[in-house]
């Protein structure tokens, strides 16, 4: 196997930055592709908490290259804070060890600005970060954005930033009345920041030409999940990037190869931050038990997750939706000890019964049906699994059709059965 991809395969938080981490001992480039630092990969390293929302967790492994591809929307201030948080955290990280696309898409305050009076002005709330993420998109595709190169020459910055602002000012000033800096400031802010990320800017697409032509290990991060893909997820409740495995190809690049596998990173049961249809989310006390236990808050936000069992007509359609080959079932120790089990098969839905949630199908207007399995009591000391455990495991795999390569029961780097092998 020479190249793989971490997919989300659900709404995110599925436990994508440990999975990275550990394929990471035996790769050699690891690509982040798109999204933001609206993401936050968590990993545990000996009890200390390492939070990542742009840097590649690639970078904790020293073998790795890292890479941001110029899929990724790009926060020059936020990068900095990172780098020097995990700097202090004792992680060598130099232009040797990260590699930042030249292309990529720079979040302007005004980004940020336009961004947060959205969210707050409207009656129809979609749970954004405020971080800025939709808008840069928008100047993307509108051809305003800023790109980091341009923030190397601050003539061709102040130029471009003010073609792009040009809209903007009008909306801040008569539609959302709220105050924004002035462009000198941003234009030296940004231009300052450019001098410190200087070192790291280059054309990432031929680093990841050159490592494939060679036979090069190389694994790609996704952030978010497919179920917030702006094409594929629950629209309008979804992010502004592709987080299927689609966004490799455009976010980043595979020149003359395809995708040996793709991994689709699965919580054992299912979670939502911020807005929009949830089938199977419990509001009762299973559901603060599972919420608690699992410590489910977002690492970007701080915001209380929503929990709910596992959704198989969802994960069969992310399966579907995104190819992936194999799954990785995280964070199954949380559901170790429960009073009660239950795995949702299928849908009751304009009088029939859907058993894989296709994007024609109004999630806000589903039924949910549910299987009762038996609880199982694992404390995972030894690889040895109870049958109930086995049962839940084997129900999710004959329904999804593809294997579970990876069971993780915690945190911790060891906390995790590799029941298939990658990268050999």
């Amino acid at each position: 196997m020479q190249s793989l991809a971490i997919i989300g395969s659900q709404w995110g938080d599925e436990g994508k930055g440990k999975i990275t981490d550990l394929l990471g001992a035996n790769c050699d480039v690891v690509v982040r592709y798109q999204g933001g630092n609206n993401a936050g990969h968590t990993i545990v390293v000996k009890n200390e908490k390492i939070v990542l929302h742009l840097i590649p967790s690639g970078i904790l492994r020293s073998n790795c290259l890292s890479v941001i591809g110029h899929g990724v929307v790009f926060d020059p201030e936020a990068f900095k804070e990172e780098l020097e948080t995990i700097s202090a955290a004792g992680i060598k990280v130099d232009h040797n060890r990260l590699k930042i696309s030249a292309n990529c898409t720079i979040i302007t305050r005004y980004n940020q600005i336009l961004d947060k009076a959205r969210e707050n002005f409207g009656t129809t709330k979609i749970g954004t970060t405020g971080k800025g993420i939709g808008p840069t998109y928008e100047d993307k595709a509108s051809r305003k954005a800023l790109k980091l190169k341009d923030l190397l020459n601050k003539d061709i910055l102040a130029k471009t930033l003010k073609e792009s602002i040009f809209e903007k000012k009008v909306l801040f000033e008569h539609l959302y009345n709220v105050e924004c800096p002035p462009l000198e400031e941003e234009v030296d802010r940004l231009y300052q920041l450019g001098q410190i990320i200087k070192p790291y800017v280059c054309d990432t697409f031929s680093i990841i030409d050159k490592a494939a032509s060679e036979g090069k290990k190389i694994m790609y991060e996704g952030a978010q999940g497919v179920l917030l893909d702006i094409d594929y997820g629950s629209y309008p409740f979804v992010t502004s990037s592709n987080t299927s495995y689609g966004g490799v190809y455009t976010g980043a690049g595979l020149p003359g190869k395809h995708l040996d596998e793709v991994l689709g990173i699965t919580k054992a049961y299912t979670t939502r931050v911020g807005e929009g249809p949830f089938p199977t989310e419990l509001t009762d006390d299973i559901g603060v038990q599972i919420q608690q236990i699992g410590l489910e808050f977002g690492a970007t936000t701080g915001r209380r997750r929503r929990c709910g069992w596992i959704d198989l007509p969802l994960l069969k359609y992310s399966v579907k939706a995104s190819n992936l080959t194999s799954i990785a079932l995280t964070k199954v120790d949380v559901l170790s000890g429960l009073s009660e089990l239950k795995v949702c098969y299928a849908y009751q839905y304009e009088g029939k019964q859907v058993d894989c949630a296709y994007q024609g199908i109004d999630l806000s207007k589903v039924e949910p049906m549910y299987m009762d399995l038996a609880p199982f009591n694992d404390d995972f000391s030894k690889n040895d699994f109870s049958k109930q455990l086995i049962d839940y495991i084997t129900t999710i795999e004959k329904f999804i059709g593809i294997p579970i390569g990876i069971l993780s029961y915690g945190a911790e780097r060891d906390e995790i059965i590799f029941r298939k092998n990658y990268f050999n």
